[in-house]
Order: structure tokens, then sequence, then C-alpha cells
């Protein structure tokens, strides 16, 4: 079976993000997107995004590890709602497993691209009770 389009834009994206090849990273967000920067803390929009990932970058240390163990996309016409096992580790972090959550949009070309990129999960909402 061949592997879904969102699937393969999240492995670039991880491959970007080790990499810290921002240019290509933020090609595959919407201009509005959202990042889950921290729980309680979002960048919107590509600019606020790469800032975010550019500083994210230097906080751990030019050395962060981003990989998928376990995936499922859920697509229902031009969206998709992606549940994964993010797993992240830094020289300054130990290795921990997210239970993420991301949604991606098909553009007018047919490209799927992120809209919202939660890497927390439902984490989010634990401040929030």
């Amino acid at each position: 079976m061949e592997q879904h389009e969102v699937i393969k834009q999240i492995k670039k994206a991880d491959r970007a993000i080790v990499e810290e090849n921002f240019d290509t990273l933020i090609d595959i967000y919407t201009d509005d997107a959202i990042l889950v920067i921290e729980p309680g803390r979002n960048a919107v929009g590509k600019d606020a995004i790469r800032k975010a990932f550019e500083a994210i970058a230097v906080y751990f240390k030019n050395g962060l590890q981003v990989s998928q163990r376990g995936i499922e996309v859920l697509e229902s016409g031009n969206t998709a709602l992606v549940l994964a096992n993010t797993v992240i580790s830094a020289p300054n972090m130990p290795e921990i497993t997210r239970k993420a959550t991301y949604v991606f949009n098909k553009d007018i070309n047919g490209v799927w691209l992120c809209s919202i990129d939660n890497s927390y999960g439902h984490e989010i909402i634990s401040k929030n009770v």
C-alpha cells in the first residue's frame, strides 16, 4: 500500500527540523497555520512559525531529533486529522514520546499542507482544567 501524502509531508517536515532547513519546513505549512510551541503558547502564520523553529533549534542546542513511531491519518475531503506518536530528543533533553495531533488541508493544487501543528496533543488542555 502506498504511503499517504500527508505522512510523506510529515517525514519531510521531520527531516527539515533535524537539518534546520527552515525554508523547506515553512513550505509545508498553510499561510495561517498554528504551531503549538508549548501548552498555552502558539505561533500563528509562516513568519512566526519560522521564528519559533529557529528559537527552538537554539534552545535544543541545534540537535533536535524528531521522528514518528506510529501514525494514523483520518481523511475527509480536503481535511486530514493526524494522530501520531512523535518522538523527540536533543542533547539537553532525553527522548520523550508525545501523542501529537496535526491537521492538514489539501490546497487547490492537491498538496497537503499543515494548518495545525500540535505535537503536545491533549496535553495542551491540562492547563485549562
